[in-house]
C-alpha cells in the first residue's frame, strides 16, 4: 500500500535582501535559522531554510535572497498566501508582538472554523497565522525569544489562486487530499490525519490576472514523501497524468517537481535524511554548507553572497557566509 502524502514539507519563495529576509523570519516570527546553502540550480545565490528547533518536515519556510531581485507581482496560477499555525490562545500575543515591532497585522477573522492574523514579510509575501484549538506541542527554537508555548508550530497551509478548480483539485484528489469545507470562492483541500501543512485552499477568481515571478512570490510548493520508496511510488503515479522531474538529489531530501493544470508548481520531497547531514542539531544554520559538487568553488561562492549576521537571543554572533 502506497505511504500517504500527509502534508506539506516546505515552501520556497524568492525575496531580496538577505540580512532583512534572514531577521524577519527569525527576530520577527522566531522561526530557527536551520540551513544556509546555495541553490543548487545556481550555486551563486544563497538558499535558506527557516524551521522548528529540528528542522522538522512540515515546518520549513524556504527562500532564494537575492540582493538585486525585483519585487515580484502576485497572480492566478501561484500561491498567494503561506498559513502558519499558531494556538488559538496565541492570537493577541502575536497581534501584539508584531504591531509592537512595526509589522502591520490585520485580524483577518474567522475563516472556516479558524481564527486568521495576515501580515506580509519584507518582500510583500502574504503570510497568515491561524489559530487552532488543536496544536501539536512545540519544538520550539532555542534562540528564540518567543515563549515556546506561543512559538510557530509549522505550517497551517497554503492558499492557491486559481481561475477554476476542477483540474486542480483532481490531482489534489490523486494525491489524498479531500474536499472538507467551502466557503464563497475558497474551496478547503485536506489530507487525513493533523500532521502540519495538511490545508490546501482554492481560491477561485476567474477575472484574476496573471501575475510575474520575484521576491514576494511563491516559487513552488513541497509536499511529504515518507521515504524513497515511497516517493518512486508516488512518481509512478502521477507520471501517468502529469510531466514529472527524475528525482534529484537536494542533500537534505530527494525531491521531484510537477506543475498542476492550474499552474503551481509542486514539489514532492522525503522526509529523510535531514538537516543534521552536515552540520549538529546545535549549530544549524551557523555556516555556509554546499553540496559536495559545489565545495571546490566555495572561496569563489563566499566572495559572492553577502556576508550575514545570525543574531541569537541567548547570545549574539557575528557569522559571515
Amino acid at each position: 500500500m502506497r505511504s500517504p502524502i500527509v502534508g506539506l514539507h516546505h515552501v520556497t519563495a524568492f525575496s531580496s535582501n538577505p540580512q532583512r529576509n534572514l531577521d524577519f523570519y527569525t527576530e520577527i516570527l522566531g522561526l530557527r535559522f536551520v540551513k544556509r546553502t546555495v541553490n543548487f540550480d545556481d550555486p551563486g545565490t544563497y538558499h535558506f531554510y527557516f524551521g522548528d528547533d529540528a528542522g522538522s518536515p512540515g515546518t520549513i519556510m524556504t527562500t532564494f535572497p537575492g540582493p538585486r531581485s525585483a519585487r515580484g507581482q502576485a497572480g492566478v496560477g501561484e500561491t498567494s498566501h503561506v498559513a502558519f499555525s499558531i494556538p488559538l490562545a496565541s492570537l493577541d500575543y502575536w497581534h501584539t508582538r508584531l504591531t509592537g515591532l512595526g509589522v502591520l497585522v490585520e485580524r483577518t477573522g474567522k475563516r472556516f472554523s479558524e481564527e486568521v492574523l495576515t501580515l506580509a514579510d519584507p518582500d510583500g509575501m502574504k503570510i497568515e497565522l491561524v489559530g487552532t484549538a488543536d496544536v501539536i506541542a512545540p519544538k520550539a527554537p532555542r534562540f528564540a525569544d518567543v515563549p515556546a508555548e506561543h512559538s510557530i508550530r509549522g505550517f497551517f497551509g497554503v492558499s492557491l489562486l486559481l481561475h477554476a478548480a476542477e483540474k486542480t483539485a483532481a490531482v489534489l484528489n490523486m494525491m489524498g487530499f479531500a474536499k472538507v469545507a467551502e466557503e464563497g470562492n475558497r474551496q478547503r483541500f485536506s489530507a487525513p490525519g493533523d500532521a502540519l501543512g495538511n490545508h490546501i485552499d482554492l481560491v477561485i477568481d476567474p477575472a484574476a490576472k496573471y501575475g510575474h515571478f520575484g521576491a514576494g512570490s511563491v516559487h513552488h510548493i513541497a509536499f511529504r514523501a515518507k521515504d524513497d520508496e515511497a516517493q518512486k511510488e508516488w512518481r509512478a503515479l502521477i507520471e501517468q497524468t502529469l510531466d514529472v522531474t527524475p528525482v534529484l538529489d537536494r542533500d537534505y531530501f530527494h525531491s521531484i517537481y510537477f506543475r498542476e493544470p492550474g499552474g503551481v508548481l509542486f514539489e514532492l520531497a522525503t522526509d529523510n535524511p535531514g538537516f543534521a547531514t552536515d552540520e549538529s542539531i546545535d549549530t544549524l544554520g551557523e555556516r555556509l554548507c554546499l553540496p559536495e559538487w559545489v565545495e571546490p568553488q566555495r572561496a569563489k561562492i563566499e566572495a559572492r553572497v553577502a556576508p550575514i549576521e545570525l543574531k541569537k537571543s541567548l547570545q549574539k554572533a557575528q557569522v559571515t557566509a
